[in-house]
């Protein structure tokens, strides 16, 4: 049929409506799955190289719609030379995670352009199995696992569909069976993630990359560094309860002990003047039992309710508690972390402190805040009573103007006078250094306490979560004889935090920050939200937390009480072999069973091809032996008669009366016959 053409001469838009060649629908489809395996990376490779890949794609697609011829390696080669510098540029080297999967996504796109082989086919399907695995380097969630699983069904695709040599069936059903590999290769690969023995620590990630991205609480606070913190809507760990979940109001998650103070910044306490001495704590409530899973933070500190009675145990780190009840590890945690917690909520803590080391919490800086100083010297006057003091510190936040809010005007050199008496504006680390200040100078010693504070319980799977927008700061007093006493002074001024950029409860970010959802009104985006986060929570917790422990726990739930490297190794192999088994038997009793005579028949067509005497797909045995006996056919005539007596017994055999109703007998007869023609013809 002639094409169709437009006005300028070119084929017009009637023609492209037809079905494309093999070729193209081949090159289309593998351009599809490389773009299914670089989709995930934009996320964290730089604009450039992004724009840079999707220019490649766009090319090779535009090659493959027109026919055209692929580039010379003259004009690709300066175009790949000139993104290395570009590549050096933007990571300062050419090795290391980052910069080596920029290169892995360069290097994919440019070979789409210099296929010009079969063997430069599965250089690219192999480069996208590779790159594909570089996303765990990033993310290992669920949505990533979902994403890599359309990826390897899209190459497996593409690969199954260059594989044909005949009539190629429609994409559907080569996704189907593409779908039934990877189906039938689940069994194995659930096999092997159980009882492969598991190695402790991040499995993906290298030396320079471990600590990058990750936000959490650091051991100073100045003003702004929690506000800043608490714009991020990142998961700082998930709690399971044994029991009920206490109240919001009660849920303050002991961080950091900060008592050193230079005027600005609050640090950890150097203790001059502390004897070591046991920690006592009088409990006034039962212990609460709680699983916390940590997410990595490159910080040390371990979080629990306050008050903490244990230490908790980690796998490959040490954990310690110090006098002040605060968690930490050995070292940075930059993997996700799990552990038991315990802890009591009603309590009395070091009522009989000693008095030489309370000294250590009533230090001030010389020269800052005189107004400060000033005002604690007119409340001393007004009572002796400590608690009286609180309490009127807490009123004058509650009844004077003073806002809660994450922008806060900037502070001069005396910020807690520029805070109490001309902004009165700020945000919990603002109220709680104020106040910790202000009770050191009417000599009540104080610390500050950060944390987080409450957290969003998820009632799909019963589990809260706090994130880092609930990062909080609140202040502890010494109080004869109440000992250590929690004092928060921004729960006086805003008790609902009225003046916050976004209630986390109400909005969530998606995307990237690009939409916010208000899940205030709508609330169905809330309810999907949850079980979203509980599904990725037990992925959590059943895929990237499954810990050497774990297999242990689960083998030895199983009746093996031996666990080392030689049963795990064995237990694997009969495990293996078990599901193979039964994958395979099925697939083995449901194959098409050959027709022995029909095989013959088969093997024959085949060897005739030898001589140049292919059977075509619309002959008949009969047109197939006059053609081949024909007199330009250079077979011999000995070779002519044992076929033609072939294709007569195979016909009887086949098609006659007695095909395949023959007696056992009668029909070995007939296959032995057909075997000797074979032999004969051929």
């Amino acid at each position: 049929m002639t094409p169709i053409f437009n006005a300028s001469g070119r084929p017009g838009w009637k023609s492209m409506l037809r079905p494309i060649s093999r070729d193209k629908a081949d090159t289309l489809l593998l351009l599809v799955a490389c773009s299914l395996v670089l989709l995930p990376h934009t996320l964290h490779l730089p604009l450039w190289i992004s724009a840079a890949a999707a220019c490649m794609l766009g090319w090779r697609a535009w090659i493959a719609f027109r026919g055209n011829r692929m580039p010379p390696r003259w004009l690709l080669l300066p175009i790949a030379l000139f993104t290395l510098p570009g590549i050096y540029g933007t990571y300062q080297t050419f090795f290391g995670r980052d910069a080596g999967v920029a290169l892995l996504v360069l290097l994919l796109t440019f070979k789409l352009l210099e296929m010009r082989a079969r063997r430069d086919l599965f250089v690219v399907v192999c480069l996208g199995f590779f790159l594909m695995l570089t996303n765990l380097f990033y993310s290992q969630s669920i949505l990533t696992a979902v994403l890599m699983l359309a990826g390897t069904v899209a190459i497996l695709t593409t690969q199954l569909s260059f594989q044909y040599t005949g009539v190629v069936p429609p994409l559907k059903q080569r996704l189907k069976l593409c779908g039934l590999i990877v189906g039938l290769a689940t069994p194995l690969t659930l096999v092997l993630f159980l009882l492969f023995p598991r190695i402790q620590g991040p499995l993906w990630g290298l030396p320079g990359d471990a600590q990058g991205g990750h936000t959490g609480m650091s051991d100073n606070m100045s003003p702004g560094n929690i506000a800043k913190l608490a714009l991020s809507e990142e998961v700082a760990f998930r709690v399971s309860f044994d029991a009920a979940v206490p109240a919001r109001a009660a849920l303050y998650w002991r961080g950091v002990v900060l008592g050193n103070y230079d005027g600005r910044t609050w640090s950890r306490l150097r203790l001059r003047n502390r004897v070591p001495l046991t920690v006592r704590v009088e409990a006034h409530s039962p212990l609460l039992h709680y699983r916390v899973t940590l997410e990595p933070s490159s910080q040390r500190w371990l979080y629990a309710l306050d008050l903490p009675q244990s230490t908790p145990q980690l796998a490959d780190y040490d954990t310690s508690i110090n006098a002040d009840l605060q968690l930490q590890a050995s070292r940075q945690i930059n993997e996700r972390v799990r552990y038991d917690a315990t802890s009591v909520m009603s309590y009395r803590l070091q009522p009989d402190e000693d008095q030489l080391a309370l000294q250590d919490w009533l230090d001030l800086p010389p020269g800052f805040n005189p107004r400060t100083h000033a005002l604690a010297a007119s409340l001393q006057q007004q009572s002796d009573d400590k608690s009286v003091l609180v309490a009127a510190v807490l009123r004058m936040f509650r009844q004077q103007p003073f806002r809660y809010t994450l922008e806060p005007p900037p502070l001069g050199r005396d910020a807690v006078d520029d805070f109490l008496f001309d902004t009165r504006a700020g945000f919990c680390e603002h109220y709680a250094s104020a106040f910790v200040v202000l009770m050191r100078a009417i000599d009540i010693p104080a610390r500050v306490v950060t944390g987080y504070q409450g957290g969003e319980l998820n009632p799909v799977d019963g589990v809260l979560t706090v994130r880092q927008s609930d990062a909080h700061a609140w202040a502890e007093v010494w109080l004869r004889p109440r000992g250590w006493v929690r004092i928060d002074p921004t729960a006086a001024v805003a008790p609902e935090r009225i003046e916050r950029n976004g209630s986390p409860a109400t909005r969530r970010p998606v995307f990237g920050g690009l939409i916010e959802l208000d899940l205030q009104r709508q609330p169905w985006l809330g309810a999907i939200r949850q079980r979203l986060d509980a599904l990725g929570n037990g992925w959590n917790q059943w895929v990237l937390n499954y810990t050497p422990q774990r297999q242990k726990s689960l083998l030895e739930a199983l009746g093996f009480t031996r666990t080392d490297w030689s049963m795990l190794t064995l237990l694997m192999g009969a495990a293996s072999g078990l599901v193979l088994l039964v994958v395979v038997l099925p697939l083995l009793w449901k194959r098409r069973r050959v027709d022995p005579v029909e095989a013959l028949y088969q093997r024959l067509s085949q060897r005739m091809a030898r001589f140049g005497l292919a059977r075509q797909i619309h002959e008949g045995p009969h047109t197939y032996a006059a053609r081949a006996c024909a007199a330009e056919s250079r077979l011999p005539p000995k070779k002519q008669v044992a076929l033609r007596r072939f294709m007569g017994l195979y016909e009887q055999a086949r098609y006659g009366d007695h095909g395949s109703a023959q007696g056992g007998s009668e029909r070995r007869r007939l296959l032995r016959q057909l075997k000797s023609l074979l032999t004969e013809s051929t």
